[in-house]
């Protein structure tokens, strides 16, 4: 009853003390190991009160993130694939990364944690499938359409000193019509002896949700490293105005052995189809690659 009462009702648990609320939240899926856990005991007790007790946490996992597990839709006329990577500023072989990301054949390409030195590399190699691009401050944008109205998206909050320039928008001009790409790496998240330590992470993410909201077309497409899971109650300026994915759990984080998706794929007026990772690169995450259907 515990466990299912946590996965229901995660937003009663406050974040007033080590933000424990949104800690729980960024591992909420894992609750439901809890159930096999005590499926053990049941069974060696025989307890038929125990194994009926049990359906209401699976119950409230099942409601949760059971479409999750269901496989994609089939391919619509007015989609576009999308490819989600923080590159690492430490990846030792960026050609080989993009490489990895250009043959999941997406439309666009959105990358964080570019470094001047490795910048080049990545334009030389995918510059032949995808002419189109644009790169502000440590975060870029490559794509098979023309890029127009390129910004500067200005996420820093207060108390982190510059130059820190982690977000753009573009317009990309796309067969079925204009659509207002953003690509965002927010603040990193710290757990230590007093809980989590999300600040400015969730300033940050007050910033771009407000400059989703001041957005004049009406599509938009949100991609980038947001250091959250979309149940984090952190990301609620985003999830309250856009669509998180239909399909696809996606666990990207660390890569080495993934426990969450804080690589995400958002959209309005637009819904994410399906959500899948990609082969492991020289990255400490996961690329991440979004079905989107437009309209």
């Amino acid at each position: 009853m515990l466990t299912a009462g946590l996965l229901v009702f995660h937003r009663a648990v406050p974040n007033a003390v080590g933000w424990v609320g949104s800690l729980l939240e960024s591992f909420l899926p894992w609750l439901g190991l809890v159930v096999l856990v005590l499926f053990v005991p049941a069974l060696l007790r025989r307890s038929a009160v125990a194994l009926v007790a049990l359906l209401l946490p699976v119950a409230a996992w099942t409601y949760l993130f059971g479409g999750l597990l269901l496989p994609g839709p089939p391919v619509g006329p007015r989609e576009l694939v999308v490819v989600q990577h923080n590159v690492s500023d430490e990846n030792a072989d960026p050609a080989a990364t993009a490489r990895v990301l250009a043959d999941a054949g997406p439309d666009l390409i959105a990358l964080e944690e570019l470094v001047p030195a490795a910048l080049p590399l990545y334009e030389r190699t995918l510059a032949r499938r995808y002419p189109y691009h644009a790169v502000r401050g440590t975060v870029g944008l490559w794509s098979r359409h023309p890029l127009t109205d390129v910004r500067l998206l200005d996420i820093r909050p207060p108390g982190i000193p510059e130059p820190w320039s982690r977000g753009l928008r573009a317009v990309v001009r796309t067969p079925h019509g204009d659509v207002a790409a953003y690509v965002a790496h927010l603040p990193s998240i710290r757990i230590g002896a007093s809980g989590l330590a999300s600040a400015h992470r969730d300033e940050s993410a007050r910033l771009l949700g407000r400059a989703v909201a001041a957005e004049e077309l009406e599509t938009v497409i949100l991609l980038g490293d947001l250091n959250s899971t979309v149940d984090d109650r952190g990301l609620t300026p985003l999830t309250s105005r856009m669509n998180v994915a239909e399909r696809g759990f996606a666990l990207s984080f660390p890569a080495s052995l993934p426990l969450a998706r804080i690589d995400q794929v958002m959209a309005r007026s637009a819904t994410v189809r399906h959500l899948r990772t990609l082969p492991a690169t020289g990255s400490d995450h996961l690329p991440v690659a979004a079905r989107i259907t437009l309209g």
